[in-house]
């Protein structure tokens, strides 16, 4: 029979081994680190996100961040809107609801389609907290680590950090000021059969691009659609901006040119508001059944209160009068930051976009748009990096300046505070020499929503 007292050393003993054990297994900060599943180390945040807790001052210019300017809401309409919802569908709207997204939503959403050329059913559209989960959810269902995705070069920084999550191999094909090339996919998608190796679909944004705010040209659409067919590769069309266009409706989706080859993505987060989380996938059947499980797997269902209050307002507001008011505000900040570039930074390049949020900056030769990042804050102004948009180490001579989000004024200050932070960096490069590039990254970075 042991004494107490070697019960306690027992005890003590129990414990020191513990200790030794969690070390050995993990790290002093994180004894769970050697549990992680593979995919979780390739996790961090992005290299500039802790530099927007100083770009968010008020006092500093971001022209990083992609969010809508929701101040010409109707909110006295939203505010009575929802409270007569909760009055009279109360219980319904905070209440579970199905999976694949409610009824009523599917069929607007198949209206909203309709102004992108697409002919669908409500069944073939899955509603989703957002277009990023759709994203996810596409991934998840089509990817195994190591199987190729296709994406433009540059790319949407949310979508290269999803298809790093689930280990895809990232392969970038060229865009021009018409958007992705043909013949440069037909040569990827090419070398990449003769490789052996599989390519699970081809990611792409046809409509004022995020970040190179180009669009992809009509005569291209019906190209770039019999390309992936003929190599039986899956085309996931991303919409957020298409009915920002600032001279005319949207171009016909690629979805309307193949409908049984393309998963489309729809988001209300840029023409109404982000606030209610609320996207969509427009799929083949037998994806959709797919998708529907793995968003029942991951949240139960959408939120009934966002997919009602949307389709309340769609019903009962003039949404599209709404967004031709969104067109031209964002039009007179475009051309706001369009005069400014050119007064400003005669010496740099960039896109002419037709909507949407985004210009695509090439900086003079030997500047680095990553290392300046840090200097052009302290000088009280801000963008994203080039680098943050490609797989693979490219960009560094590139940046993405959003005009959605600033007043006129404030997009053309801050993009003089720029030019000065261009001509500093200039000029040392000048005295020193080029910066060398850094080591690609290996690891995954988690957008901040200032930079979507």
């Amino acid at each position: 029979m042991s004494t107490p007292g070697a019960q306690a050393g027992h005890g003590e003993h129990g414990t020191r081994g513990a200790a030794a054990a969690a070390a050995a297994a993990g790290t002093r900060l994180d004894p769970w680190f050697s549990s992680y599943a593979d995919r979780a180390h390739g996790m961090r945040a992005s290299e500039v996100r802790s530099l927007f807790a100083v770009a968010n001052r008020p006092e500093v210019v971001s022209l990083a961040g992609g969010m809508p300017n929701i101040d010409g809401l109707p909110l006295e309409h939203l505010a009575e809107m929802t409270a007569k919802l909760l009055r009279d569908r109360g219980t319904k709207a905070l209440q579970y609801g199905g999976g694949q997204g409610e009824e009523e939503l599917r069929e607007q959403i198949v209206e909203v389609m309709r102004y992108d050329h697409i002919a669908a059913h409500p069944d073939d559209v899955v509603v989703t907290t957002g277009s990023q989960q759709a994203l996810d959810l596409v991934t998840e269902i089509f990817v195994n680590p190591g199987d190729v995705v296709v994406a433009e070069a540059p790319s949407y920084v949310g979508a290269l950090g999803v298809f790093r999550a689930y280990q895809a191999d990232v392969v970038h094909v060229a865009m021009d000021d018409d958007g992705l090339v043909p013949d440069e996919l037909e040569r990827t998608l090419t070398e990449l059969e003769r490789a052996g190796r599989r390519v699970k679909f081809l990611y792409t944004i046809p409509n004022f691009h995020n970040p190179a705010g180009v669009s992809l040209s009509l005569e291209r659409r019906p190209q770039i659609v019999e390309i992936c067919r003929r190599h039986h590769v899956l085309i996931l069309e991303d919409n957020p901006y298409g009915l920002l266009g600032f001279d005319a409706d949207p171009l016909p989706s690629l979805k309307s040119y193949h409908s049984d080859g393309v998963v489309y993505l729809g988001s209300f987060s840029k023409t109404f508001a982000p606030g209610y989380r609320v996207g969509w996938a427009a799929a083949p059947h037998a994806v959709r059944e797919k998708l529907v499980l793995a968003s029942e797997s991951a949240i139960l269902s959408p939120s009934n209160m966002g997919q009602l209050s949307i389709a309340t307002y769609l019903s009962s507001y003039d949404w599209y009068g709404q967004v031709k008011e969104y067109r031209q505000m964002y039009r007179a900040r475009r051309d706001a930051m369009l005069g400014a570039l050119a007064e400003f930074l005669p010496e740099a390049r960039w896109t002419v976009p037709d909507g949407g949020f985004y210009t695509w900056v090439t900086l003079p030769a030997g500047l680095d748009a990553q290392a300046m990042l840090p200097r052009a804050v302290t000088n009280l102004v801000a963008y994203v990096s080039g680098t943050a948009f490609y797989a693979d180490g490219q960009g560094r001579d590139h940046m993405r300046l959003s005009f959605c989000y600033p007043t006129p004024e404030r997009i053309r200050e801050g993009v003089r505070r720029l030019s000065s932070v261009v001509r500093a960096e200039a000029e040392l490069v000048d005295m020193f020499g080029t910066s060398p590039n850094t080591r690609r990254s290996e690891t995954v970075e988690i957008p901040s929503p200032d930079q979507v």
